[in-house]
Formats: structure tokens, C-alpha cells, sequence
């Protein structure tokens, strides 16, 4: 329910804007923005991720690069395209499956937030005592969020992680978001939406550990500091993201390369038999393949993620209503 202010000196009440919408807005804008900046390291990672058959290497992060380059260049000149348009062919390489990662990451963080922020409500609502919440009252709060969010974006992934795993004018390529729902639809029915599911359900834990790692960060750091929203400032938003963020990759990314590996293939049985098979292949190094340009990637894109995420969740009811500050003095 949006609250409603009572009036000062002759102003009409105002309504601010729900928290679950403030919420939702905040992580769509989110994902829209880290999407943006940060795709190309996401396709030379899902492309690592999916190597088979063959010891992690020094230097494997850019040999895929000059791969992908490689295979737009040879596409332009089938095509029989000039050298501008074969830049610009590279760069589109580097930018393939956008869309749906976009639609991915925005949604998947709309919806996080909006259920995070609900489900912390009802903990604080539940106990009435206006005590803070724990570490273990984050962990709960964004599992279930997780779990919610992985079970209602399951099929963009499955589409956009075939759509990154391979060039334009690979045989069998999907060629859009339409193309490739029809086909795996046709192809594999409605359980092929649901492929890695289960990683992706483990990998929950990996937003859980990740949120209670900065929430307490938060906490604690705001205790330090003074002035900034909260006590906090954007570099301090930035610095407390980037180490739950590495915190918690260290711990979980081996089910981001069991996932991948099952939604872009079907000759793997279970999520079970693609641990075997990685294990008695490749070794334990099987499971950290695109660690590196990971971490470059996901840096970035939980720095701005939560970056933009904070500010819009403190501008957006100000910009909705540029008097609330004051309103808020008046009713207390």
C-alpha cells in the first residue's frame, strides 16, 4: 500500500510511490545498465565455460576472443562486406544474444529486489520489535527471492546462453528470441525451457551468501561513516559490492559452468553426469574454466548493478514527489 503523508500548511495529503515498486524500478534499471556495459565479457565467458575436452590454459580468455573476431570476419567476407562493415560485424559478434540478456537481467533484478525487499518487510513485520535483521535473515530473505527469480527467468537463460554459445551463421543458430523459443519449444518441448534449472537453483546460494555479505558490510561500514545516503557514499557502494561480490564467487561459480554446459547441450543426462564428466575429463580445473574474464565481468557489472540500484531506490520516490523530504520532517 503506498503510505500517504499528511499535509503541511494547507498542502494536499501525498502519496509516495509503493516499495515494491521503487523496488522493481531500481533493479530494472539495474540490469538494463550493467547489461549494457558489460555483454562482451559475458559471451567470451559462457564461450570458455563451454569448452570441452581440453586443460585450462594461460592466455584461453584471449584466444576466444580472437576466435569470436575471427569468426565475424570470416562471415563479412563470405558476405562479401566491406572492412567497415566487417567492424562493425565484429563488434555485433561480441554484442550476440544482447537482448535477450538484457530482458534477462533486468527482469531477474526487478524481480529480486521487489520479493528481497517484501520478504525482509515481512521478517521485520513478523518480530515487531524494531530490532535489526541478522546475517541469517538476509541469507533466508534473498534465497527465496533467488529461488522465485531463477524459477520465473529460467527460459530467457536457456535462450540466451545457446544464443552466446555460437556464431550468427552456426548451423542451427538461433537467430532471435522468437527463432529460438519456437525452436526449442519444437525441439525439446517445455522441459527444454527448464535445462539447468537445478545448477541454477544451487547457484541460489551464491545471491544468498553474496547479499548477506553486503548487507552486513553495509551495515557495519555505515556505522564508520558519516554524510552520503544512509552514511554511505557511491564509492562505498561500489568497494562493499565488489568484495561480497568476490566473496561469494569464489565459493559457488563452479555450478555457472554446470549450468551452461546443461543448457546449451543435450547429451548430458542430469546435472550429475555433467560433474562427472567435467571431473574426470578436465579435472578440477574444469569447473573454474572462464574464472577470469568472469571476474572481470561480473566486477563491473555488480559494481553498477548495485550502484545504480541504490541510487534509484533513494532518488526515484524524490522524483516522484520533489517535497517528500519535508513532508517526512512534518510527520515525525
Amino acid at each position: 500500500m503506498p503510505r500517504v503523508y499528511p499535509p503541511i500548511e494547507g498542502r494536499q495529503p501525498s502519496v509516495t510511490i509503493s516499495p515494491s515498486i521503487v523496488e522493481s524500478v531500481a533493479g530494472f534499471t539495474a540490469g538494463l545498465v550493467s547489461t549494457l556495459v558489460v555483454h562482451p565479457f559475458d559471451v567470451v565467458k559462457t564461450r570458455l565455460q563451454l569448452k570441452q575436452n581440453a586443460k585450462a590454459r594461460p592466455g584461453d580468455s584471449w584466444r576466444v576472443i580472437r576466435e569470436i573476431a575471427q569468426e565475424a570476419k570470416l562471415e563479412a567476407q563470405m558476405e562479401g562486406l566491406g572492412r567497415k562493415t566487417g567492424v562493425s560485424n565484429v563488434v555485433q559478434s561480441f554484442y550476440r544474444g544482447l537482448m535477450p540478456n538484457m530482458i534477462g537481467n533486468s527482469v531477474s533484478w526487478a524481480l529480486y529486489f521487489m520479493w528481497y525487499g517484501n520478504i525482509k518487510d515481512l521478517v521485520r513485520a513478523a518480530r515487531g520489535t524494531g530490532s535489526p535483521l541478522t546475517s541469517s535473515d538476509y541469507f533466508i530473505a534473498s534465497g527465496v527471492s533467488g529461488i522465485l527469480t531463477a524459477v520465473f527467468t529460467n527460459p530467457i537463460w536457456v535462450i540466451k546462453t545457446r544464443m552466446l554459445s555460437t556464431s550468427r551463421n552456426h548451423p542451427g543458430a538461433y537467430q532471435s528470441i522468437a527463432h529460438g523459443c519456437s525452436d526449442l519449444y519444437r525441439t525439446e518441448g517445455v522441459r527444454g525451457f527448464y535445462r539447468g534449472l537445478l545448477p541454477s537453483l544451487f547457484g541460489v546460494s551464491h545471491g544468498a551468501i553474496q547479499f548477506m555479505a553486503y548487507e552486513q558490510l553495509k551495515n557495519r561500514w555505515a556505522l564508520h561513516r558519516k554524510g552520503g545516503r544512509d552514511g554511505l557514499s557511491n564509492l562505498d557502494y561500489l568497494y562493499l559490492s565488489a568484495v561480497s561480490k568476490m566473496f561469494a564467487g569464489s565459493i559457488t561459480y563452479p555450478y555457472q559452468v554446470v549450468r551452461a554446459r546443461l543448457q546449451a547441450s543435450q547429451k548430458y543426462a542430469g546435472a550429475m553426469d555433467v560433474v562427472g564428466q567435467i571431473f574426470r575429463k578436465e579435472g578440477m580445473v574444469g569447473f573454474y574454466r572462464g574464472l577470469g574474464p568472469n571476474i572481470v565481468r561480473v566486477l563491473p557489472s555488480t559494481c553498477v548493478t548495485f550502484l545504480v540500484y541504490e541510487n534509484m531506490k533513494f532518488y526515484l520516490p524524490r522524483m516522484w514527489d520533489p517535497d517528500r523530504d519535508e513532508i517526512l520532517e512534518a510527520a515525525d
